[in-house]
């Protein structure tokens, strides 16, 4: 799960708790459905595994990884789409990474302070060379242009050629109708911070870090490498996005009588006004620059409708994580990524084996995609919505799956997004014939709905959602799972923690995809295709697809 990277007792002991169910008695083996546990942890196991070396963008791993999963596509009977002969989408890509040459410093006066790399500011080149500016910087709070909320960040302030620097997040809301209450709109993710200043001709972005707004520690920012999408050598772009932890935040904000929180509080307050910093930021970014040919991987099962077969439902997982980085837990240095997302990627072979196994099939098609650099920006995705292989005006649903956790049997689902849609109350229905409660997103604040692929869907127009678990586990004290999710984030996730564990409890596997596949069966053969309810975000893009 993307957060580009992201209290209780370590996670690795919680759920070493769990009993292996490698062997199902009869009674709980009825109720894995159509499902295969055994085939399910095979596939995890070994898309984590070292041998994978973290399954980077652009490695061995990457190899390894995506040959498996079009192997499996191929066994279970999919047919290719690139070409009607590849199981694999080419994705042009570069990996940047920001070499230990970098330097950030700030003046004013004869006064210069230097930033330490890593420790205080992290971040890469979004033009995809070595850069060299000297600008002045520009305090813009949150850097957010909303006019249906009446808020404008960048009112009355050019930052063309400078530096801005900004929070992440949104201000705080109680009100549905203003900036959707409690639940994080699209303007709270640091990807349309950089969206925005670069629309605003900023030379450089540097995000404030506090893990209040974040949601995450500094430690998961501290990234000096990603993948991002190749793109034309005089299109606009970054010479730095970057981020400052919140002592470098303390430093620079100083230079007006400020620190973070103060500042913070600025920027969520009605009517802020951005101002300048009264100094000088210099950067020297020096980028090793990589051409990068990745790969989604993509196969097809043919619906039983002569007309609606050219429509479909899309299932989704991404199949990158993080590859190598530096020995930082006991000596480790692969990030295997078993939860975030080989889990996710073992439920998709999974489903794409038992759909083809369906007879009969259902009316659409069904298409199952594992997509690359989802840990960068969801860049796989992305490139998928505007290089489909099936037209989105053609694509029903999507149903995406990201780090699902192995603790057991869920007696709740969480659809965060699918209420938006207009097959909400057959969502409703499937979910209440599996006897399973749908959820409130509880993270919602933290603007979840923005951080896996469907999003990259969705802003394509394309009815989409993630399929998770919710708090309520059989047999577990109510606070389990929410224990585990705080453990999952403070100990496991993008780190060399999140390994295989042989004891992990899979049983909530089959339940979770049950209900998806009966979900998904259902609005394949629907008469008419799913939309976004009116006045929401994206059903703009669903009328653009064609869909009305």
């Amino acid at each position: 799960m993307l957060v580009y990277r992201r209290l209780a007792l370590p996670v690795l002991c919680l759920w070493g708790l769990f009993a292996s169910t490698s062997k199902l008695p009869a009674q709980e083996a009825a109720k894995t459905g159509p499902f295969s546990i055994d085939r399910i942890k095979t596939d995890v196991k070994y898309l984590s595994s070292d041998l994978l070396q973290g399954r980077g963008v652009g490695t061995r791993g990457e190899e390894l990884a995506t040959d498996y999963i079009a192997e499996q596509f191929k066994k279970a009977g999919l047919k290719p789409m690139v070409g009607k002969a590849s199981y694999f989408q080419p994705v042009p890509l570069v990996t940047v990474t920001t070499t230990p040459t970098t330097t950030l410093s700030f003046s004013k006066g004869n006064d210069i302070t230097l930033l330490k790399l890593e420790d205080e500011f992290a971040g890469m080149s979004y033009s995809q060379k070595d850069e060299d500016f000297e600008a002045e910087a520009i305090f813009v709070g949150h850097g957010i242009t909303a006019p249906e909320f009446d808020w404008d960040d960048y009112k009355d302030v050019d930052v063309k050629g400078k530096v801005v620097v900004l929070f992440t997040n949104e201000p705080p809301s109680d009100d549905p109708k203003f900036f959707a209450g409690k639940a994080l709109t699209y303007y709270g993710r640091w990807t349309y911070k950089y969206e925005e200043a670069t629309r605003r001709g900023a030379k450089a972005a540097l995000i404030i870090h506090t893990a209040e707004t974040a949601g995450y520690p500094y430690g998961v920012v501290k990234k000096l490498t990603g993948a991002q999408i190749q793109h034309e050598e005089n299109a606009p772009a970054l010479a730095f996005a970057g981020w400052l932890s919140s002592t470098a935040g303390d430093k620079v904000l100083g230079s007006i009588g400020l620190n973070v929180d103060t500042a913070l509080k600025q920027a969520n307050t009605k009517g802020f006004k951005a101002k300048s910093l009264g100094i000088t930021v210099k950067g020297h970014i020096a980028s090793t620059v990589k051409k990068v040919s990745s790969k989604n991987v993509v196969g097809l099962v043919e619906g039983s409708d002569p007309e609606l077969k050219s429509e479909i439902v899309l299932f989704t997982a991404h199949w990158d994580h993080l590859g190598v980085g530096k020995s930082s837990v006991g000596g480790e240095a692969i990030f295997n990524g078993a939860l975030d997302n080989a889990s996710g990627c073992g439920i998709l072979i999974e489903m794409a084996r038992t759909w083809a196994s369906l007879n009969p099939k259902p009316k659409r098609s069904a298409l199952f995609l594992a997509t690359t650099a989802e840990e960068s920006g969801l860049l796989g995705a992305l490139y998928y919505s505007q290089h489909p292989l099936i037209p989105l005006g053609r694509t029903a649903m999507n149903f995406n799956f990201d780090t699902v956790s192995p603790i057991g049997e869920p007696e709740s689902i969480v659809l965060s997004g699918a209420e938006r849609t207009t097959s909400w109350s057959i969502l409703q229905n499937i979910a209440a014939k599996h006897h399973l409660e749908i959820e409130p997103d509880k993270r919602s604040h933290l603007g979840y709905y923005y951080r896996s692929d469907h999003f990259a869907m969705a802003r394509g127009g394309v009815p989409a959602f993630s399929v998770g678990r919710g708090e309520k586990i059989k047999g577990k004290p109510a606070d389990f799972a929410k224990k585990a999710s705080e453990d999952f984030i403070a100990n496991i996730y993008h780190s060399p923690n999140d390994k295989y564990k042989e004891e992990w409890d899979f049983t909530g596997y089959p339940v979770l995809m049950g209900f998806a596949l009966d979900a998904a069966k259902e609005i394949a053969n629907a008469k008419s295709m799913p939309t976004w309810n009116p006045g929401d975000e994206f059903l703009e893009a669903r009328i653009k697809s064609g869909v009305k």
